[in-house]
């Protein structure tokens, strides 16, 4: 590829959550990752600047859009890399109109939570990516808390996504066809839907030292009837406190079910993330490990793509990141409602009520909620792993439109095509074209 007679390595520079750049070689067309912090975003500004490299666009995130007025400066077409749903893209794009409501509908609660709650309890809101009204307890935590700092910089970041020239999203057409198709208005970039993106080899290479437990559990699971282990995994972030993993403790072992549980420790501090017990069996009901021995197991981090697609899981207790909700489509397993925290109360708002790919137990559950108690959890394995055949055959059928949608003229296919193709056209100075 040439550029006024330069050589041009041309890259597209992607910043996701974790701080893992994804660099997408458009001479080659191949993709590779690279650990690295927000430097490398410089340095290739400063290429930009040289005589020998041009950047063809900067990708920011959704909490990086400062990064927009880089771009501007330095004349690189900004577009925005959204990791999740497209119904919560609406719901960022919708939210300075939101804003309105929540200010005059609203009022402070009484509880201890600081939480915004609305004076009439019939009140719902109407976000067009979603098909049916939101319940406003289905709000992330940092919009219920209004009033303080981290809403307006959530609100400041969502007000400067239309001033991106496109925006890609990790989903896909067959997975959320209302949601995209209600962003295909004038007014907004247009909206690539790319996904399934999924991380196949998982964060073991953040977590070395945990391969030998890994394999163990990929034994047992190998011992296992087919589709009859229920897996427990709240995230890398998720983390309850001791009175919920009793509950949780007492719901499995009465339910009977073989599983295997992923249970992190609190963080210690403000700053710090969950981490794994050095002595996990007094955070559990006393005798729990003994009486349960062979049916299941409890461990800390585990990884979670690679249990997901084990043939012995039979359904996925979650905490319904989106990336875990990608995960279990993928591999067909079916999913149960346990948000913790982010936008995670809407995405099982979604998959529930909306698609029909989902097993409720809790909607709206949160840090500081009341217990999910034995019998509330009990009730949702039952329904997980022996019933809600209609959610299993959706769930199954999705699983292979998610692979159809990346091969060659699936839908996501065709919609990074259009990207790769627009941005092409950006660099020859040809006419684009949506």
């Amino acid at each position: 590829m040439k550029n006024d007679g330069c050589s041009v390595t041309t890259l597209l520079s992607i910043l996701i959550f974790d701080q893992i750049f994804a660099l997408l070689c458009l001479d080659s067309s191949c993709f590779s990752l690279a650990n690295t912090e927000l430097q490398l975003c410089f340095d290739v500004c400063c290429c930009h600047c040289s005589n020998t490299t041009s950047v063809a666009a900067l990708f920011v995130d959704m909490f990086t859009t400062s990064m927009i007025d880089v771009a501007q400066d330095l004349g690189i077409p900004c577009y925005l890399f959204f990791a999740s749903s497209a119904s919560f893209l609406g719901f960022m794009l919708h939210l300075p109109a939101l804003d309105t409501q929540l200010a005059v509908d609203f009022v402070d609660s009484d509880s201890h939570s600081g939480f915004i709650v609305p004076k009439d309890s019939a009140v719902e809101l109407i976000v067009p990516t979603f098909s049916k009204p939101l319940p406003p307890s289905m709000l992330p935590s940092h919009v219920l808390k209004r009033n303080k700092d981290g809403y307006f910089c959530f609100l400041e970041n969502a007000c400067r996504y239309t001033e991106t020239i496109g925006i890609v999203v990790n989903t896909f057409l067959e997975l959320e066809p209302h949601a995209i198709e209600s962003l295909s208005i004038s007014g907004l970039p247009p909206v690539y839907p790319v996904g399934p993106i999924l991380d196949h080899a998982g964060a073991s290479r953040w977590h070395p030292d945990g391969a030998q437990q890994q394999d163990s559990i990929m034994e047992w699971l190998d011992q296992q009837p087919p589709s009859s282990v229920v897996f427990l995994c709240f995230g890398s972030m998720g983390s309850l406190e001791g009175p919920q993993l009793r509950e949780i403790a007492i719901g499995l072992e009465r339910s009977g079910y073989r599983f295997l549980w992923s249970i992190r420790e609190p963080p210690k501090g403000k700053l710090d993330l969950p981490g794994e017990y050095t002595n996990v069996e007094a955070a559990l009901p006393v005798g729990f490990l003994d009486r349960t021995a062979g049916l299941g197991i409890v461990c800390g981090w585990v990884q979670q793509v690679r249990v997901l697609s084990h043939q012995a899981i039979g359904g996925f207790v979650s905490h319904y990141g989106w990336n875990s909700i990608l995960e279990s489509v993928w591999h067909g397993v079916p999913i149960a409602t346990w948000p913790v925290y982010a936008e995670q109360q809407m995405n099982a708002f979604e998959l529930v009520k909306e698609l029909g790919l989902g097993v409720e137990i809790r909607l709206d559950y949160r840090e500081d909620s009341d217990l999910v108690v034995a019998e509330e959890l009990e009730r949702g394995l039952r329904r997980l792993m022996d019933g809600e055949d209609e959610v299993k055959a959706k769930v199954r059928e999705m699983e292979a439109k998610s692979r159809m949608a990346l091969m060659e003229n699936g839908s996501s296919y065709k919609s990074l095509t259009s990207l790769i193709q627009e941005i092409s056209c950006r660099i020859q100075g040809s006419e684009v074209k949506y």
